[in-house]
C-alpha cells in the first residue's frame, strides 16, 4: 500500500510546533509585565491574575466535559487567556467581576463557537468590553503606583493619563509611562515589560512584528497629523498591550502579509479616531474588536494567488 501525499495550502505548522508550545513561550514573555504588576500595584494584583487563570481553566474544563469534547485545558490556551484578561483590568476591580469576565470570555467567547482556533474575536478583549459596559464604576477606578505603601486614602486613586489628558491635566512623563509608574489596567502600564515580551516572542517566532509595527505607527502619526503628543499617546493606555499580545492572535488576525498590514493600520485609525472624537478617552479594545470581525473580508481581499491563476485569466482573455 502506498503512502499518499497530502498537499495543503499554507501557512504549515513547522514540526515539533504545538499549541502548548506556543502557549508557553506566550506565557513567559508575559512574565516581565506581571512581575511589574506586583511590583507596581502590589500582592493584590497577584490575586486578581490567579483568581483570573484558574476561572479560565476550570470553566475551560467544565465546557468541554458538559460539550463531550477532547478536554484541552493542558494546551495552556486557557492560562493564557486568564492572564490577558486580568491584564485589563484594575487592580481594585471585586474578584466575583473577575470571574463574570472569565466566563464572558471562556465559555461565550470561546468554547460556545468551538473552541480554541474557532473564535473570531479575541475573547479577554471581549470580556474587558462587556464588562466596561456591566461595572462601569468598578472598571474605570484606577489606583496610584505603589498605593499600597500610601497611608491616606485619599491618595489611592486618580485618573488615568488619556483621561488626565482629555481634561487637560497635568501628564506623567515619558519615563514614568515607560517604566509603569502611572494608573492603568495591571498589564497596560509597564512599556518596558510589554516590549521585553514583545521582543521575545518575536526572536522565538511566535508572532512577527509586523502588526505591532503598523498598529502603533499608524497610531504615532495620526495622532501627530492631529496635533497629538505622539509619543505619549504610544505609551499610554493599552496599545503597547494591545499591539503585541492581543492583536496578534493567531486565530483572530490575517495569515497574510498584506492583511496584517491592513489589520495593523486599521486598528491605529480607530484607536486614533475614538481616543481623539470619542466621548471615551481609550480606543484600542474597540478597534482590535472591529478589526478582528472584518478579518474574514480583509482575507479575502489580500489573499495570495495561486501560482499560475494568474496566466490562465490572461489566456482566457486573449481567446
Amino acid at each position: 500500500m502506498t503512502d499518499k501525499l497530502y498537499v495543503s495550502p499554507s501557512p504549515h505548522l513547522r514540526q515539533g510546533d504545538t499549541t502548548r508550545k506556543l502557549m508557553g513561550d506566550v506565557i513567559i514573555a508575559l512574565i516581565p509585565a506581571v512581575l511589574a504588576s506586583g511590583i507596581i500595584f502590589g500582592y493584590q494584583s497577584l490575586i486578581v491574575m490567579a483568581v483570573s487563570v484558574l476561572s479560565c481553566v476550570v470553566l475551560e474544563y467544565i465546557c468541554r466535559k458538559v460539550m463531550k469534547r477532547d478536554n484541552t485545558v493542558t494546551d495552556l490556551s486557557a492560562v493564557v487567556t486568564g492572564i490577558l484578561l486580568a491584564f485589563n483590568l484594575p487592580v481594585s476591580i471585586p474578584l466575583w467581576m473577575v470571574f463574570f469576565g472569565a466566563v464572558v470570555a471562556i465559555v461565550v467567547v470561546k468554547q460556545m463557537f468551538g473552541g480554541i482556533g474557532q473564535n473570531f474575536v479575541n475573547p479577554a478583549l471581549t470580556a474587558r468590553i462587556v464588562m466596561m459596559v456591566s461595572f462601569p464604576t468598578s472598571m474605570s477606578t484606577w489606583n496610584k503606583p505603589f498605593y499600597y505603601l500610601q497611608s491616606s486614602s485619599d491618595a489611592l486613586t486618580t485618573a488615568s493619563p488619556l483621561a488626565q489628558n482629555a481634561a487637560g491635566e497635568a501628564v506623567p512623563s515619558y519615563i514614568d509611562l515607560f517604566l509603569g509608574l502611572r494608573a492603568g489596567c495591571l498589564g497596560e502600564t509597564c512599556v518596558c515589560a510589554l516590549l521585553l515580551g514583545g521582543v521575545y516572542l518575536v526572536a522565538r517566532r511566535v508572532i512577527k512584528p509586523v502588526i505591532p509595527l503598523c498598529f502603533i505607527g499608524t497610531v504615532f502619526v495620526f495622532t501627530w497629523i492631529l496635533g497629538e503628543d505622539p509619543v505619549f499617546q504610544i505609551l499610554s493606555g493599552g496599545l503597547m498591550l494591545g499591539a503585541i499580545f492581543m492583536a496578534t492572535d493567531y486565530t483572530t488576525s490575517p495569515l497574510s502579509t498584506k492583511g496584517r498590514i491592513v489589520f495593523g493600520i486599521g486598528c491605529g485609525i480607530i484607536t486614533v479616531l475614538i481616543r481623539v472624537f470619542g466621548a471615551l478617552p481609550e480606543g484600542v479594545s474597540f478597534s482590535i474588536i472591529l478589526m478582528n470581525i472584518l478579518v474574514p473580508h480583509i482575507e479575502n481581499l489580500t489573499r495570495p494567488k495561486p501560482f499560475g491563476e494568474e496566466g490562465k485569466r490572461r489566456g482566457k482573455a486573449k481567446s
